[in-house]
C-alpha cells in the first residue's frame, strides 16, 4: 500500500487546508472531499497504529512466593517418600506479570514435582477475584523438582481421581501463596522493555530411553522394545528411543533505565537430584535463577531481581548419559555444575540482545476432552496374578509389579474421559505453549516446527499435571513412560494437543 504524507493546517472550523501540492488539490477535487478526507485517514492508518502502539507503556514486575513445606512430611518422586527433614533452599512459586496497556500476561513457576489443576483453579480464582484479571490470561506450572511434598494430594492419593474435592492444608496454602506472589508482581510493575533469545546447551541432555537389543518385561505382564534408564554402558544398549531438544528459550525484561528485572527461561532437561532423603530443594531450576541473578548483580535492587527456569519439553529426558561410564559426584554438585552453566550460556546471549519498548500479548486456551485408558483383557488378568501372591513372593514379571498393580486399580476412580486445559501466549512474534503433561522431547520439537511464531517454546506440566505424553510411535515401543497409569490418557492424545494448540497459535497470532 502507498501511504501519503500530506502536510496540512487545520482551520479554525475544522476544515483541513490550504493545500500547496497541486497533485494533491487535483486529488481533492477528483474524489471529493469527503472521500479525500477517508483517503488519508486510510492511507496514514498503517502509521497512526503504529504511533498509537507507540504511546502505549510496556509494563513488567516480578515476584517471589515461599512455598516452603514444613518438615515432617513425605517428600514425592521417588520410589520412597522420606520425610523431610532439613531445607536445602527455600521453595517458591515466582511470578512474572507483563503488561502492554491493553493486556495482561501471568506466568507462575512452582517448585513442585507436579501441581494439580484443582490447586491451580483454586489460586486463579483467587488472582481473578481479588484484581479482575482473566484466567485465560494466567499461565501456572510447576518446575519439577523431585525434592518437595505433594501438591496433589495426600498419600496414595495424589494418583486418584478427586477433582471437585476441598484441598488437603498444602494445597489451600500453595494456592493462597501463588495469589498473593501474582499480586505482589502486579505491585511490582513498572515502565519496561522486552526482549527474548535462545541458545543451545546439548551437552546436558540425554534421551533417557533406550532401544534394547531384546525385549525386557515390564510390571504389566507384557514385553517393551525401550527401557528408561538402562543403566551405564549397559551392553544390551541399540540407540536412545528418540531426540532431544537443546535449545535454552528465554524472555528478559528490564526497566527503562537497564535494571534487569526477571529473566523467564525454558529448557528441556528433567530435574537432576543428587539430593539426600529427607532434603527440600528447588533443585537446577533454582541455581539457574540465583546465577543469573549474581550475574547481572540483581541482588543490588528492590525489587529485586527474579530469575525464573521453566520445564520444557523433558518427559524423556534426563541428565545421564548411559552411553558413558557413571561418574558419582557429592550431593547437590551436578545440578549446580548445570545450573550455573545454563545461566551462563543465557547471560552471554542476553548481553547482545535488543530490548524492546513495546510488543502486543495475546493469549487464548481451551478445552480438549481425552479418553482415559484402560487395562486391556491381558493386562487384567496379569494384575489379579500379582494382587493374589502373598507378600515377599518373587516377582512373576517385574520388582515393581505389586506397585502398578495397585496403581491401574486405582485408576478405575478416573473417569472415562477427562477436560484437559490447553492455553497459548503470543508476545510479539514468539509463542508459547502450555501443557498439562510430562512431555516428550520430539512432541516439543514439532510444536516449534508447526507453529506461526517465528519463535516457540512450550512449557509442561502447566496448569496440571496427569502423567507423562508419548507418542503413538513411542507407545509402541513401551517402556515406564508409556505404562498404564503412569500414562492415563488414550495413545492419540498428543497428536490431538499439537493439533489444538495450533488452533490457539493461529487464534492469538490473528489477534496481534
Amino acid at each position: 500500500m502507498m501511504l501519503l504524507f500530506i502536510r496540512f493546517q487545520m482551520s479554525s472550523s475544522g476544515q483541513i487546508g490550504p493545500y500547496t501540492n497541486p497533485a494533491i488539490g487535483y486529488l481533492k477535487k477528483s474524489i471529493g472531499p469527503t472521500f479525500f478526507f477517508l483517503f488519508i485517514l486510510f492511507a496514514g492508518g498503517a502509521d497512526g497504529l503504529h504511533a498509537q502502539d507507540q504511546q502505549k507503556t510496556f509494563r513488567a514486575g516480578a515476584s517471589l512466593s515461599n512455598i516452603t513445606p514444613p518438615l515432617g512430611e513425605p517428600i514425592v518422586g521417588n520410589w520412597n517418600s522420606p520425610p523431610a527433614t532439613y531445607v536445602h533452599d527455600q521453595l517458591y512459586a515466582k511470578s512474572l506479570v507483563l503488561d502492554d496497556g491493553d493486556t495482561r500476561l501471568v506466568f507462575v513457576l512452582v517448585d513442585n514435582v507436579g501441581v494439580n489443576r484443582e490447586v491451580f483453579d483454586a489460586a486463579k480464582s483467587l488472582v481473578r477475584n481479588e484484581t479482575g484479571l482473566e484466567k485465560k490470561n494466567m499461565l501456572m506450572a510447576a518446575t519439577h523438582t523431585h525434592s518437595s511434598i505433594s501438591a496433589g494430594g495426600e498419600g496414595q492419593k495424589r494418583r486418584g481421581w478427586h477433582y471437585g474435592e476441598p484441598l488437603d492444608e498444602y494445597q489451600r496454602f500453595l494456592a493462597r501463596r501463588i495469589a498473593d506472589g501474582v499480586r505482589i508482581a502486579m505491585e511490582n510493575l513498572q515502565p519496561a522493555e522486552i526482549a527474548w533469545g535462545s541458545v543451545d546447551a546439548p551437552e546436558h541432555v540425554f534421551n533417557r530411553r533406550w532401544i534394547m537389543e531384546e525385549p525386557v518385561s515390564n510390571p504389566l505382564g507384557t514385553q517393551d522394545k525401550a527401557q528408561m534408564n538402562p543403566g551405564h554402558q549397559n551392553p544390551a544398549l541399540v540407540e536412545p528411543a528418540g531426540p532431544t531438544d537443546p535449545e535454552v528459550s528465554f524472555i528478559a525484561v528490564q526497566s527503562k533505565e537497564g535494571t534487569p528485572i526477571s529473566v523467564l527461561g525454558n529448557y528441556s532437561l528433567h530435574y537432576i537430584g543428587g539430593v539426600p532423603g529427607g532434603h527440600l530443594s528447588a533443585d537446577y531450576f533454582a541455581v539457574f535463577g540465583d546465577r543469573l541473578k549474581e550475574l547481572l548483580q540483581g541482588d543490588r535492587q528492590h525489587p529485586p531481581f527474579v530469575g525464573i527456569m521453566s520445564n520444557g519439553t523433558s518427559g524423556d529426558i534426563n541428565n545421564l548419559n548411559f552411553a558413558e561410564a557413571p561418574e558419582r559426584k557429592p550431593p547437590y554438585e551436578q545440578m549446580q555444575m548445570v545450573g550455573r552453566d545454563v545461566a551462563q550460556k543465557v547471560h552471554r546471549v542476553y548481553q547482545g540482545l535488543e530490548f524492546r519498548e513495546w510488543v502486543p500479548l495475546r493469549s487464548a486456551q481451551s478445552e480438549l476432552t481425552l479418553d482415559v485408558r484402560r487395562a486391556s483383557p491381558e493386562i487384567q488378568a496379569n494384575m489379579e496374578k500379582i494382587r493374589d501372591r502373598p507378600e515377599g513372593a518373587e516377582p512373576l514379571y517385574h520388582r515393581l509389579e505389586k506397585v502398578y498393580a495397585g496403581r491401574i486399580a486405582q485408576l478405575e476412580e478416573w473417569p472415562d474421559q477427562i477436560d484437559i486445559q490447553l492455553q497459548t501466549f503470543g508476545i510479539g512474534e514468539l509463542g508459547i505453549s502450555a501443557i498439562p503433561f510430562e512431555v516428550f522431547a520430539e512432541i516439543g520439537l514439532e510444536i516449534k516446527e508447526e507453529s506461526p511464531f517465528t519463535d516457540t517454546f512450550t512449557i509442561e506440566l502447566a496448569n496440571g499435571s496427569y502423567g507423562y505424553l508419548p507418542t503413538p510411535p513411542q507407545h509402541e515401543l513401551g517402556g515406564y513412560e508409556t505404562w498404564l497409569s503412569t500414562n492415563r490418557v488414550e495413545k492419540e492424545a498428543s497428536s490431538k494437543i499439537v493439533a489444538e494448540l495450533m488452533k490457539l497459535f493461529n487464534e492469538v497470532q490473528t489477534n496481534q
